[in-house]
């Protein structure tokens, strides 16, 4: 059986004006991951949606792997939803970051407040009353993943794949292949690490998940190093 290998990003810029972009911890976390995958995995093709945060993680990869990595092919279906729109439907004054910035300063936490909020504009999208006002449905986000999964494994043809995503895609592949209910896909969205590394396993028309979320590269190195936002 071929393996796939969905890695979540490294630590993107939260909090900046550009969130498309890896932290200093986002570079070396990826980094970490390209020198534990190093004699373990050697893929045929390399695939990742067209973030930036998904080529930065694959360049600071590639150079803790050391031997050259096939290059990264774009695959659009593997890109996250819209984040900020699904929040600023729930919190339309959020559209002015300097407010959202603001709103955010007033609590002693202001990562965790946001989580709050996203959590719950999460749950709008994913609920399905409020579809028109959305780019792109959660139905419609599910639907797109699973299509550029399978068009991955049709391309793959039996090798082994790496693929730098995000949260999101993974979280939804997962609930493919475990026949999640929408609830549960989101619980499991907020669990996964930057830079995890999630496995499928897939052969004629079987699919199946073999390690999810596995961040082990990063504890053994420094467990600071493990984040989730």
């Amino acid at each position: 059986m071929a393996t796939i290998y969905l890695i979540r990003h490294g630590q993107a810029s939260f909090g900046e004006e550009n969130y498309d972009q890896l932290s200093p911890r986002g570079w070396e976390q990826s980094h970490v991951l390209g020198r534990w995958l190093a004699g373990k995995v050697t893929p045929s093709a390399v695939f990742g949606g067209n973030m930036k945060r998904h080529r930065e993680t694959v360049e600071a990869l590639a150079s803790g792997y050391g031997d050259a990595l096939p290059d990264m092919q774009v695959v659009e279906g593997f890109n996250e939803f819209d984040h900020l729109q699904v929040v600023e439907r729930l919190r339309p004054e959020w559209q002015d970051r300097e407010r959202m910035t603001r709103d955010l300063a007033a609590f002693p936490k202001p990562a965790r407040a946001f989580q709050q909020v996203f959590e719950e504009a999460m749950a709008r999208w994913v609920g399905g009353e409020h579809d028109g006002e959305y780019a792109e449905t959660w139905g419609d986000f599910r639907e797109r993943v699973i299509t550029a999964l399978e068009q991955l494994i049709e391309y793959a043809d039996g090798g082994d794949t790496l693929v730098s995503t995000s949260g999101g895609p993974i979280a939804v592949i997962a609930q493919h292949l475990l026949q999640l209910s929408d609830r549960k896909a989101l619980d499991i969205n907020s669990v996964i690490a930057n830079t995890s590394v999630t496995r499928i396993l897939h052969s004629g028309p079987r699919r199946s998940l073999a390690v999810f979320n596995n961040y082990s590269h990063l504890e053994a190195e420094d467990a600071s190093l493990v984040t989730f936002r």
